[in-house]
């Protein structure tokens, strides 16, 4: 049909800019209001007449352009019910199916009473779960992502050999009304420890004392150096402001004299309090065949500083060995114990395992907000019956062309509850008690907070208490022993804007 409606424009003598993007709008906007590709294109030359448009169709004219179908088909309608009257200008709402299905209920005049209350309460049952809420419509309206090709194509696999997923495409043979009668057989469910749950909902944004941002940065540096004292391959730290000839071992964070990207020649060494008083000193990499450091990191540094104002290292330990973990023991208030599934681990000898998955948002296409590809993924955690989803924002995408527009017409929160959290208690019911769910927000969701580090969502629901959490952006928990640290931030992008890197030559 993309062909159809691309002839069609060119026969009237239009140009398309942005050709891919602009055909597949317009697929969009023929299946949805039953189009043809001859009838779009003249809507299109009415609406390009009427605001002096050129003969160079842009894609950013179809936000526009909907709305005046929008507004045709809500014509339509009142001319066909002179005496029809409606409260909303939803026009997904005004074009549902059901809505030509209770018309006659709604319309006509009731001849007994006991009839008339069925026939509201079955219309009104009816407006609830199709009309109104979006959600049911869905299901029926035939979208460009509902008739994609290759469908549950591996398009990148890690590590492929040790991976025994094939490359093949995974066709759902089974029958849909078996869904009520074979029941998911839960497996094993999951141990569950949120760590350093911070910050917590409903904190307060910006109000960090200098005190506190002191003390914070203080127990970073020395809860690296006791890990590294604690593998046993590093002494004890010490001062290395003082002028010294021997080698010494000394754990700071890395600074920089100016704001912005790291330069080799000014970068500093910050140590803790209790070895040098949180003095600076000087930091001389020359040495080093490679190295690569980042403004705030806390490394270990080996060297010697022969004249007290620049120490000269020999290596940078800039990792905790793996024996050793980087947060210890965190104290009980940061710690939240999910179940206490957690106790009994350690009385096993096995090895727990641990099967999850985990996707990253939007969940959304660009042409509507039907959340299409969490319907599928959801679909596909069904079959594969993983003990727990890890889902990444964003959820309700603020740069989402509908959110930016303000054309929906529910709440950030309400569209989060009905199409997120309904869809995850619906997984949750069909697969049991051993499914979960953990969601990480975004910065650009647009119903929390915009604030980094950012809070969990504050998830209120007596059914989805064992089931769906959230932990904070970044966030760290523990799953069967598996420790599993999420961000939605880019901060590998923005750390390689600011730090600086060496290479061994020939490396």
């Amino acid at each position: 049909m993309e062909e159809q409606i691309k002839a069609e424009f060119l026969k009237n003598g239009f140009a398309l800019d942005d050709e891919a993007e602009i055909l597949n709008k317009c697929l969009t906007f023929c299946i949805q209001y039953n189009l043809s590709p001859s009838d779009l294109v003249s809507s299109w030359d009415v609406y390009s007449l009427n605001r002096g448009l050129e003969l160079m169709v842009q894609s950013s004219h179809m936000g526009a352009f909907l709305q005046q179908l929008q507004n045709e088909r809500r014509e339509d309608i009142v001319k066909k019910e002179p005496g029809l009257h409606f409260y909303s200008s939803d026009i997904s709402m005004i074009l549902n199916d059901e809505y030509e299905d209770t018309k006659e209920i709604i319309l006509g005049t009731p001849t007994d009473k006991r009839k008339s209350s069925q026939a509201e309460t079955t219309a009104s049952a009816q407006k609830t779960n199709g009309s109104i809420s979006t959600s049911r419509k869905h299901l029926e309206t035939i979208t460009p992502f509902g008739q994609r090709r290759n469908k549950f194509v591996v398009q990148f696999s890690l590590n492929e050999k040790a991976n025994g997923e094939s490359m093949k495409i995974e066709h759902d043979q089974e029958n849909p009304n078996d869904d009520i009668i074979k029941r998911v057989q839960p497996s094993k469910r999951c141990s569950l420890q949120i760590i350093s749950s911070q910050p917590e909902p409903g904190c307060k944004f910006m109000y960090d004392r200098m005190e506190n941002k002191f003390n914070f940065l203080e127990s970073r540096i020395k809860d690296h150096a006791t890990a590294l004292v604690a593998s046993g391959l590093h002494e004890e730290p010490t001062d290395p402001t003082v002028a010294s000839q021997r080698s010494v071992f000394a754990v700071g964070m890395i600074c920089c004299e100016e704001e912005g990207r790291l330069k080799e020649k000014p970068i500093l060494l910050q140590s803790s309090v209790e070895h040098s008083g949180g003095q600076r000193v000087r930091l001389d990499l020359q040495n080093l065949n490679h190295f690569s450091i980042f403004p705030g990191q806390v490394v270990g540094v080996e060297g010697h500083n022969p004249s007290g104002h620049c120490l000269i290292a020999s290596k940078i330990v800039d990792h905790i060995p793996l024996s050793v973990s980087s947060t210890g023991n965190p104290a009980p208030s940061k710690k939240q114990a999910m179940d206490q599934d957690l106790q009994s681990t350690n009385a096993s000898c096995a090895m727990p395992e641990l099967s999850l998955i985990i996707a990253a948002g939007p969940f959304t296409t660009v042409d509507n907000l039907f959340f299409e590809p969490l319907t599928e993924l959801l679909s596909y955690a069904r079959r594969k019956q993983p003990q727990l989803i890890i889902l990444l924002g964003p959820f309700i995408d603020s740069d989402h062309p509908e959110i930016k527009k303000g054309t929906v017409n529910r709440t950030f929160d309400e569209i989060f509850e009905d199409e997120i959290l309904a869809r995850l208690r619906d997984y949750g019911e069909y697969m049991g008690s051993a499914a979960r769910v953990i969601l990480v927000p975004s910065v650009r969701d647009a119903n929390h907070d915009f604030v980094y580090p950012q809070p969990a969502f504050d998830i209120h629901s007596p059914d989805l208490e064992y089931q769906i959490n959230s932990i904070t952006n970044p966030g760290v928990f523990c799953a069967n022993e598996v420790k599993v640290a999420c961000c939605t931030v880019d901060v590998l992008k923005q750390l390689s804007a600011e730090e600086i890197s060496r290479n061994p030559q020939g490396g």
